[in-house]
């Protein structure tokens, strides 16, 4: 079956279409497609992966179609901004 493995950085996305059998998992998917040594400062162990936008753990098993994706850690707390945005403490 056919998934995708996605990373993104502020300047680039890495899209990798990658053919895996049925019962892959999450983690399986993303050390096959080679993003691990294209980013090597991606940290499985410390960032957050997910399929279509969703948190998801590594066990999750992909379906045909998924977008496996890693998150990058937020550079700053949403709520946050907006409060500061908004002039409030």
């Amino acid at each position: 079956m056919r998934v995708t493995v996605a990373y993104a950085l502020p300047e680039r996305q890495t899209l990798i279409p990658l053919e895996v059998e049925e019962g892959c998992t999450l983690e399986a998917a993303l050390r096959r497609s080679g993003l691990l040594e294209r980013h090597p400062e991606i940290d499985l162990a410390r960032q957050a992966v997910g399929i279509c936008g969703r948190v998801r753990p590594l066990s999750t098993v992909l379906k045909a179609g998924d977008r496996a994706e890693v998150y990058r850690p937020r550079a700053a707390d949403p709520k946050a901004l907006r409060r500061s945005r908004a002039g409030r403490p």
